[in-house]
């Protein structure tokens, strides 16, 4: 089968699926319709090969195996997976929150800001109207006040007239586009920074919120009711554990059925590290909030002390110090959205609890309950040896630097109480020991269970992947997404993913590197040569020149369309030129007895020695 074909059939399944649910009175999502496929079919109890094609008996019986499950209310084990489905399609990291924020933003003012960017205002109503546009879209770019309240637009219009009055509108529209974006932005930035200001002096600003004191009151007690909720799902946890363990016991209740407690329990520790995971990004909150809250209270009174009564300030001082306070309020109030959506998701999770109070008080009667604290401690004495097992790698909390921090297998579980205990989950000691497995590293409760896993470390991986596949809601409790290649996180799974189609696990594969990176753009027709250019002009001009001549006769008519072309003669031009030269000796002569002599008359001998001009 095709990976088209393939995918085919899975969403053939999966809207089948949700057909029947929706007839049986119950709404299923496909999400949750695509991931309980892959449940069944990981399940090794259901029989199902990965590698031969489905049939259409296979298929049947998949669709009616889901629908059992997705309509059984009553399991624990349907709560946990809807809770994860939940959670993963509703809660984002701060970075990821940020950026969605900007974009929502973003898409929010794009209409306010293209009735100012494309305005063509001519006459004096138009240029109030744009001034108008301007100051509703600084209100609703910083999100300070209501638009709606004259108030705020009174306090936002004289703020804005002190940096942009209304008299550069017409330099403003002779802007192009993005530099009127730009403009708009640093305007909002500048007004908002200018009204803070005015709060803080007590100048305006009565209709903005106090946000700095609503954080205040808000983090502690958003803080205080996840950590109660927390604490109350954490005792749930310790009671369904001690209970568990108790009914290995010979004088177990017969009539409790430990797969339904099991499944109880992965609900509880899966709504407990949910609560841990918002817990720490309250907290984180709340750092961010009291460093957020410094940074403005600095810029404030730095600011007070630059403009400090004065009449007028030069904008290069206090502009920048205004769109700082305008940027770390826009924090604050991300900080705020962030706070109030971490608090919704946590009272949102409490309906997929599946616990059942008052049946636990009855079968806890005689049975000891253990927090995972007083687990710890009783395991505190035992320590694994390294020199007991050589073969295998132990970290311990005196060797090893950043122990705290190691990355442990099964979010901390200990892997073999879920294979010696038929799915049990126990939290680990790290302090007992952690062994370092294949780059991995796993922690037990006990010695005892170290070193009976780390004897057969590789077989009991595997056996732990194959419980996890009885209870495919351990495969998010447990984070054993790498393990199981075909299954990946809810947020990311798509209703119409192949579901059955064994992964590839090696794969021919070649690479190339190019040798030109940037396109290579070679003009052949270029010259530099200004000769050469002027030789194509000349060639050309004489083309224009010619005469082209056609004729056809009798026999070529209605035939073939023939052609000549005739060239005038050629000008052509001779130079003839001789060149000759002449050259005559040169005079050679000389004096003699010029000086003279005593008591003589002077005697002047002459010499020629010319030579002769044929020599």
């Amino acid at each position: 089968m095709s990976r088209v074909q393939a995918e085919s059939v899975i969403k053939t399944i999966i809207r089948e699926i949700a057909q029947q649910c929706a007839s049986k009175g119950q709404s299923v999502s496909e999400t949750l319709a695509a991931f309980m496929v892959k449940c069944v079919v990981l399940d090794p109890r259901n029989h199902f090969n990965v590698d031969r094609t489905l049939t259409k008996q296979d298929i049947q019986k998949l669709i009616e195996l889901c629908v059992d499950r997705l309509l059984d209310q009553s399991s624990p084990a349907l709560d946990t997976i809807k809770m994860q489905i939940y959670f993963d399609m509703n809660y984002t990291t701060r970075r990821e929150f940020a950026e969605e924020h900007q974009r929502a933003r973003k898409t929010r003012l794009q209409t306010a800001c293209r009735e100012v960017t494309d305005s063509r205002a001519k006459t004096r109503e138009d240029l109030v109207e744009l001034y108008r546009k301007v100051v509703g879209y600084v209100l609703l770019h910083s999100g300070v006040g209501a638009a709606s309240n004259i108030r705020n637009v009174r306090e936002a219009t004289a703020a804005l007239q002190s940096v942009f009055p209304q008299s550069d509108l017409a330099s403003f529209m002779s802007l192009p586009k993005q530099n009127k974006e730009q403009q708009l932005n640093k305007l909002s930035a500048v007004v908002t920074g200018i009204r803070l200001f005015n709060k803080d002096g007590e100048h305006g600003g009565q209709d903005i919120d106090d946000l700095p004191g609503v954080l205040n009151d808000a983090l502690p007690t958003i803080s205080r009711d996840i950590e109660a909720e927390l604490k109350g799902t954490q005792q749930l946890a310790w009671q369904y554990t001690a209970l568990l363990e108790s009914l290995s016991g010979p004088d177990a209740d017969r009539a409790v059925r430990p797969d339904l407690l099991r499944e109880a329990l992965y609900n509880v520790r899966q709504h407990e590290a949910f609560l841990k995971l918002l817990l720490a990004d309250v907290t984180l909150c709340a750092t961010q909030v009291e460093a957020l809250q410094t940074a403005l209270a600095a810029r404030m009174r730095l600011l007070k002390t630059t403009v400090h009564s004065k009449s007028a300030v030069p904008t290069s001082q206090v502009f920048p110090h205004f769109t700082v306070l305008a940027n770390l309020w826009a924090e604050l109030q991300e900080e705020l959205l962030l706070l109030s959506m971490l608090s919704g998701l946590a009272s949102s999770l409490r309906p997929f609890l599946s616990a059942q109070p008052s049946e636990l008080e009855r079968l806890l009667q005689g049975v000891v309950v253990k927090t995972d604290l007083e687990r710890a401690e009783e395991s505190a004495g035992e320590r694994v040896d390294p020199d007991e097992m050589k073969s295998c790698e132990w970290l311990l909390p005196e060797t090893t630097a950043n122990f705290d921090k190691l990355p442990l297998q099964y979010r901390g579980m200990c892997g073999h109480a879920l294979i010696a205990r038929d799915g049990t989950l126990l939290p680990g000691n790290p302090r007992i020991g952690v062994l370092k497995h294949k780059e991995k590293f796993y922690c037990f409760s006990s010695k005892q269970a170290a070193l009976q896993f780390a004897s057969a470390a590789d077989e009991c991986v595997e056996l732990v992947a194959e419980q996890v596949t009885r209870s495919p809601e351990l495969i998010q409790l447990l984070r054993m997404h790498r393990h199981f290649s075909s299954v990946s996180t809810y947020a990311q799974m798509q209703s119409g993913e192949t579901l059955l189609v064994k992964p590839i696990s090696r794969s021919d594969s070649s690479t190339q590197t190019d040798t030109h990176l940037l396109e290579c753009n070679v003009v052949k027709s270029y010259e530099w040569n200004e000769w050469e250019l002027r030789r194509q002009a000349i060639r050309l001009a004489n083309l224009r020149r010619k005469v082209t001549r056609s004729m056809q006769t009798d026999l070529s008519h209605m035939r073939r369309a023939n052609s000549t072309q005739t060239y005038p003669p050629k000008d052509t031009g001779t130079q003839t030129k001789r060149e000759g030269q002449s050259n005559v000796p040169r005079p050679l002569i000389y004096l003699a007895g010029l000086r003279g002599k005593d008591g003589t008359s002077t005697r002047v001998t002459k010499v020629d020695l010319t030579r002769a001009a044929d020599q």
